[in-house]
């Protein structure tokens, strides 16, 4: 059973006219997944996640500057692209926690696998810092609540968003528990993600494409260099950081990837989950700027999580 998370909040986190990182996101998922095919999605509205839980990838000292720097009216930049609404606040809550409850579920075999269609993404979100569209890791808290609450010995984060997921990268550098693997294009914003940034025990793999890059090189580096270190690694649970932005619509960066390559790299995940930690798979939304793309791969990614 594949349980989708999602909640009305994903709509109230405001950015400037003409932002990528808009409501209108949600409206392209939320139609894409209303298709009579995703009829036997568990739909569940997540709960805000307390900021106890935000701390275990955040200091509680910057979680505390975020819930005091967000806004009662009017927009409050924290960096040249992020933003905070009267709204954000309960929308990243409850965007981490669907990636809790996510973990929650499949954890306790209440769920085989789950997807999060929420907004903002996560993946830039350093420890300390607020960066490119995303407040709060929602991923790395996800995979840090499996550690503390489930007694996980290894969790596996794997990141296809076309930009590098340098925030998760930063925060588990020094952590030999998480494997954080990266398809990305580079040269690209934030300019992180080189092959040789491997983390201070060698569990950090990046696998930068060149701008133009299709499919078949996608999947020649998700084969040589992800799926390899993925096997040898033996996670008990995989997280998937699921942005859809290296298609070859979305106006923010160069790839040419088609909705199947997504589809593709969803199945190659969920076999390997099969065979080291029962198929436990918890995806969480990042990119995607162009709505018929995001809706076309969101709409083959769900379909493959459905069929585990």
């Amino acid at each position: 059973m594949t349980i989708l998370f999602h909640h009305p909040a994903a709509f109230e986190h405001r950015t400037p006219h003409g932002h990528p990182e808009r409501p209108e996101r949600m409206r392209a998922v939320q139609k894409a997944l209303e298709a009579e095919a995703f009829a036997g999605l568990d739909r569940r509205a997540p709960e805000p996640a307390p900021l106890a839980t935000v701390t275990l990838a955040h200091p509680e000292a910057w979680v505390q500057a975020i819930v005091a720097a967000a806004p009662t009216d009017g927009l409050v930049s924290i960096d040249s692209d992020t933003v905070l609404s009267p709204g954000t606040l309960d929308c990243v809550l409850r965007g981490v926690g669907a990636g809790v409850q996510g973990v929650d579920a499949v954890m306790s075999g209440a769920a085989k696998n789950a997807f999060s269609a929420m907004r903002p993404p996560g993946h830039h979100a350093e420890k300390t810092r607020a960066m490119g569209f995303c407040v709060f890791n929602n991923a790395a808290i996800a995979a840090r609540h499996a550690r503390t609450v489930h007694g996980v010995e290894r969790v596996a984060i794997v990141d296809w968003d076309v930009h590098h997921g340098n925030g998760t990268q930063d925060i588990f550098w020094d952590d030999p528990s998480v494997l954080f693997c990266s398809s990305h294009q580079m040269p690209l914003y934030p300019g992180s993600g080189a092959v040789s940034e491997e983390g201070e025990h060698g569990t950090v793999v990046n696998a930068p494409l060149r701008p133009g890059a299709d499919g078949e090189s996608f999947r020649e580096a998700f084969e040589s260099r992800i799926l390899p270190r993925l096997k040898a690694f033996r996670p008990d649970l995989i997280i998937i950081s699921a942005g859809f932005d290296a298609h070859w619509r979305d106006p923010l960066a160069n790839l040419m990837l088609e909705a199947e390559d997504f589809e593709w790299a969803t199945r190659q995940v969920l076999e390997e989950a099969e065979r080291c930690c029962q198929g436990r798979v918890v995806s969480l939304l990042e990119g995607g700027y162009d709505l018929t793309g995001l809706a076309d791969s969101v709409s083959a990614h769900v379909q493959v999580l459905m069929e585990a």
